[in-house]
């Protein structure tokens, strides 16, 4: 079979992206390469009183001060148990640093905007609300995350000022 009969052309399936994966539980999250900074290990975190539940608190990174969030918490999942694996992945929102603590990163991949499938409605409707779509990858079904609306505008101004 020749290149036009196997299927959409790259223009039609738009543009290439890359995305980092992580677990939670047992389901797996991609996140966009572009708005990663660096994956840390987990590290004492500070806590801040006052701040929201899904806060963990804050920590320095290279004299930066970076509020980590519970993803688990954010995402009304159970609360995460520290291990070897778990990690901090910083990610940059509106120019501002804020840590994501995951169970574990895996790897990075690469797909087509036109591959992104609008995400069925199940699941809470908190965590409904972040995620930009899925994509099926061989066996596994990752969900695709859109951390502008992991940090609206008003919840950012909270973490902003923890920073």
């Amino acid at each position: 079979m020749n290149e036009t009969g196997k299927g959409l052309t790259e223009s039609k399936k738009g543009e290439l992206l890359q995305y980092l994966t992580f677990k939670l539980i047992d389901e797996t999250y991609g996140i966009n390469v572009m708005q990663i900074k660096e994956v840390l290990r987990y590290s004492e975190i500070a806590p801040v009183p006052g701040a929201p539940s899904y806060v963990l608190g804050i920590v320095n990174l290279r004299g930066n001060v970076v509020t980590v969030v519970d993803t688990r918490v954010r995402f009304s999942l159970p609360e995460c148990t520290i291990t070897d694996d778990t990690r901090i992945i910083i990610v940059e929102h509106d120019g501002e640093q804020i840590g994501l603590l995951v169970d574990a990163v895996q790897e990075v991949f690469y797909l087509y905007q036109g591959e992104i499938e609008q995400s069925p409605s199940v699941g809470n409707d908190e965590a409904l609300m972040f995620i930009q779509g899925v994509y099926q990858k061989e066996e596994e079904l990752v969900i695709l995350l859109e951390l502008d609306r992991m940090f609206e505008r008003n919840e950012a101004l909270g973490i902003e000022a923890m920073s």
